[in-house]
């Protein structure tokens, strides 16, 4: 097993390199060259499996042996004692063939917790190994920080630069990392106000121009990195397998920015999980919508929404999608991603588009849409959902088939967002009890100009 760039220039790498690696030098995603299989029986082996003994099989192959099986299930063990359900990821029913996955039980309530504890992790674990350090930088649009911020907590070889939209997340997201007092974390509020794709395309940047910062290593801890995307795959084999599979197809529902957590859900398929539909669901910022619906993948102005961690107009993982619909024509990836560097949209070609809208539905839910269905589920169900697990839910209505259970991922705790949820149901819900006093720490974060020079100083003169 090795990776390779979507772009085609760039030297191919082992496990463990992809893992302290952001971007490829040609400016690509690192993918593994081929999808492991996994054949029905096999799948039906699984079926009685823990999460944890189910996130180590599902893993070890894109290791490539650079990891042995106890040194995984060790990392895999450490990750998930902290969450607050046995389950880890438990799977509740909603209403007849429709099941909410509830991702949302890690430290920082949302779903990129799955990965991010493992990435912390293992990124600790090998650089303790190596005796290296290292600096991560990474850009969120509410949920990331927070999550990679408990991720690498108190790692003594890790230093942290979060950048994030000033005034465009949650006061909840926001307090969640800047009320993390540590000497190897550093926010960066950017922008009055910013927004994620301008931190994302400065992230982005700086991984194709890391001289900036010397011979300091820089490491991606956003899902550019290949291992945010692995952790995420192992829960769509889970919730599969308690739905009946291999021998029952079923479809999945996701809430999608940056579409890291529907790509999961696509290799999952490839590796041969019986997936029968992945639906896109977006919010009012809707490139994604508009491109497998009409193939209309045109960049316009990000407009705040009351799901705030989908604001997002710059899909990166879209491109390792592309790559493999494309039959890995780096040549044409690349062709593509300049023409929208340079015009803001590009065109995919109508038989690739034909394998995409295969495998992928989508749609889009406004704020008023999205409120409505937050109301709809609690006086039907007296069961709360966030505002991004709304969209997903609307979006599994749409699309679900009598015959094909539906799963819709639970992407965050309605409590990060107390405001929309006051207003669609008349209350703000309570954090859990390990972030009751959120409110009252002080906070620590510094504001920043969206401009590029101004956030590379700024990291350079506070790296250690």
């Amino acid at each position: 097993m090795h990776y390779i760039s979507t772009r085609g220039h760039a030297p191919k790498k082992n496990f463990l390199e992809v893992l302290t690696s952001g971007l490829a030098a040609d400016g690509g995603l690192y993918v593994p060259s081929e999808w492991p299989i996994v054949s029905r029986e096999t799948i039906q082996s699984w079926k009685e499996l823990s999460y944890t003994d189910l996130a180590v099989e599902v893993m070890l192959p894109f290791t490539g042996g650079m990891l042995d099986k106890p040194t995984l299930k060790r990392l895999v063990d450490k990750s998930y004692a902290v969450f607050r359900d046995e389950d880890i990821v438990p799977l509740r029913p909603l209403e007849d063939g429709h099941y909410v996955l509830e991702l949302f039980h890690g430290p920082t309530l949302a779903f990129k917790d799955v990965a991010l504890q493992f990435l912390g992790n293992l990124l600790e674990y090998e650089l303790k190994q190596r005796d290296e350090h290292i600096v991560i930088i990474g850009a969120t649009s509410g949920d990331t920080g927070s999550a990679a911020i408990s991720g690498v907590l108190g790692c003594e070889h890790i230093q942290l630069f979060m950048l994030y939209p000033h005034l465009r997340v949650s006061e909840v997201q926001r307090r969640q990392m800047t009320t993390i007092d540590a000497g190897n974390i550093h926010n960066l509020a950017v922008g009055d106000p910013g927004n994620f794709d301008d931190c994302q395309d400065m992230v982005k940047h700086m991984f194709r121009h890391p001289e900036f910062m010397g011979e300091t290593k820089l490491v991606a801890v956003n899902s550019i990195n290949w291992v945010r995307i692995l952790a995420q795959i192992v829960y769509y084999f889970y919730a599969a397998l308690k739905l009946g599979a291999p021998a029952q197809k079923v479809s999945f529902s996701v809430p999608t920015g940056n579409f890291g957590d529907i790509f999961a859900g696509y290799v999952a398929k490839k590796m041969g999980l019986p997936i029968d539909r992945l639906v896109v669901a977006t919010n009012r910022n809707d490139i994604l919508d508009r491109c497998i619906r009409a193939n209309d993948y045109r960049k316009e102005g990000v407009q705040p929404s009351f799901s705030p961690s989908m604001d997002i107009q710059i899909s990166s993982n879209f491109e390792r999608l592309l790559f493999d619909a494309y039959a890995q024509d780096a040549g044409k990836i690349r062709q593509l991603m300049d023409g929208f560097k340079a015009d803001g949209k590009l065109t995919i070609a109508p038989e690739v588009m034909a394998q995409i809208q295969h495998d992928f539905v989508s749609l889009a839910t406004d704020d008023d849409q999205t409120v409505e269905v937050m109301k709809q589920v609690y006086d039907a169900h007296g069961y709360v959902v966030d505002p991004h697990t709304a969209t997903g839910v609307r979006a599994a209505w749409e699309y679900k088939q009598e015959d094909v259970p539906m799963v819709t991922l639970a992407t965050a705790h309605a409590a990060k967002f107390p405001d929309v949820t006051e207003r669609a149901l008349g209350f703000r819900p309570e954090l859990p009890a390990h972030l009751a006093d959120l409110f009252n720490l002080p906070e620590h974060f510094t504001n920043v100009p969206n401009r590029l020079d101004a956030v590379q100083e700024w990291i350079k003169r506070h790296t250690a």
